[in-house]
């Protein structure tokens, strides 16, 4: 992926947004467990920033996703994770389906608001009883006149409490589990929409998660994504682009980890000598920069394979499964480097390593990306075959 000046300029006035809008107010979001997201989005939006790759005749900027894996990569200058995240749910999860499968009338209404910055927007597709399984849920919307009156619940929903309206993914028939789904914007200030469960979580603190339980809502035909029955497949595309900005995020904020750690290990004396001077803390910081260095190489590869429209699920899934594994192992060794400061609640790194262990959990777990990769490798077993140690006993 060849970065050119308008990248690098990109990047610029994203990392200025970051330091002068976003990063003096980390501190009292995160005490408060909520961002201003109208305000900041917003701002935003007035920079362009909102609609990078998507359709200028709903005010984006219609670049390829070279720009957006950028923006993402800036964002991770971020005091926090859960900023990126929020934000990305608005770029990156709950609106790609909406710009590429949505009728020009449904995009009008809710897309072009999203990327102006006047709408916050979720994506609702996890369950109490089904997160990484997505086919498992259990959420309705049956055909009433003009309607769907949906009935059920949403979990773990990013900007849950401030949204204006959600990509949710529902049961529209009774057929087989990956072609009974569809994808449905849902305003949630639409009666029977209860929104006022905020989740209380161990990290990424700054951005409201919430529990949405839906009685009885109704909510337009019109408002269906694409067509009926797909939104399993809608939603598999949405989760490359989701995980391919998860892991930019990931990237320069564990490099300003490192970097950090570094300071202070150097200024940091112990046994009279600075903690950095000891072969086995500079050899591992060296070993965990070669890591994040894999990972943003890895993530480089996976975005150019999308750009030129090949199915990028198999490297976005590794980039995912990386980004997720190389933040958990910088976060906790630098956390160790920093001693008895790196366990105080405020320091940066403690931040981190608590931020950062969603990674491997939200938008699929590890597992389920071991099993993409498997199966797109063709080492899967099929199903009702004996099992890999079974298989093993028989030989």
């Amino acid at each position: 992926m060849i970065i050119t000046h308008e990248h690098k300029e990109l990047h610029r006035t994203v990392s200025k947004f970051v330091q002068d809008e976003i990063n003096p107010h980390v501190d009292e979001w995160e005490a408060a467990g909520i961002w201003p997201a109208h305000e900041v989005l917003k701002r935003m939006g007035d920079l362009g920033l909102l609609g990078i790759n998507k359709p200028a005749e709903y005010g984006g900027m219609g670049l390829d996703y070279s720009y957006e894996l950028i923006f993402a990569m800036a964002l991770g200058q971020c005091h926090c994770g859960s900023l990126p995240m929020a934000i990305g749910v608005q770029t990156d999860m709950a609106t790609p389906a909406l710009a590429r499968f949505g009728s020009d009338e449904l995009r009008q209404q809710y897309l072009a608001p999203a990327i102006a910055g006047d709408q916050v927007v979720s994506i609702a597709v996890s369950e109490a009883g089904a997160g990484s399984d997505v086919a498992s849920i259990k959420t309705t919307a049956t055909k009433d006149g003009g309607d769907y009156v949906i009935n059920g619940s949403k979990m773990w929903i990013t900007n849950g409490t401030q949204s204006d309206w959600a990509c949710m993914l529902v049961n529209t028939g009774e057929g087989k589990p990956h072609k009974n789904k569809s994808l449905v914007v849902v305003p949630l200030d639409a009666k029977g929409v209860d929104r006022q469960t905020k989740l209380d979580k161990l990290g990424m603190r700054a951005s409201d998660t919430a529990m949405i339980f839906l009685d009885n809502v109704r909510v337009p035909q019109r408002n269906l994504i694409g067509q009926e029955g797909m939104g399993f497949m809608y939603q598999m595309l949405q989760f490359q682009e989701e995980r391919l900005f998860g892991a930019a995020t990931a990237i320069e904020g564990l490099e300003s980890n490192l970097d950090e750690t570094i300071d202070y290990a150097r200024s940091r004396k112990a046994f009279g000598q600075s903690v950095l001077d000891n072969q086995y803390v500079h050899f591992r910081l060296a070993e965990l920069k070669t890591e994040v260095e894999s990972l943003k190489a890895l993530t480089m590869q996976a975005a150019e394979q999308y750009i030129n429209g090949r199915d990028a699920s198999m490297l976005a899934s590794m980039c995912k499964l990386k980004a997720g594994r190389v933040s958990r192992e910088v976060t906790d060794t630098c956390l160790q480097f920093w001693g008895g400061q790196g366990f105080m609640w405020d320091n940066r790194v403690a931040r981190a390593y608590r931020d950062s262990r969603l990674i491997s959990i939200g938008g699929g777990a590890d597992e389920v990306m071991l099993s993409i990769i498997c199966k797109l490798m063709g080492t899967m077993p099929s199903r009702g075959s004996k099992s890999a140690e079974a298989q093993g006993k028989a030989a």
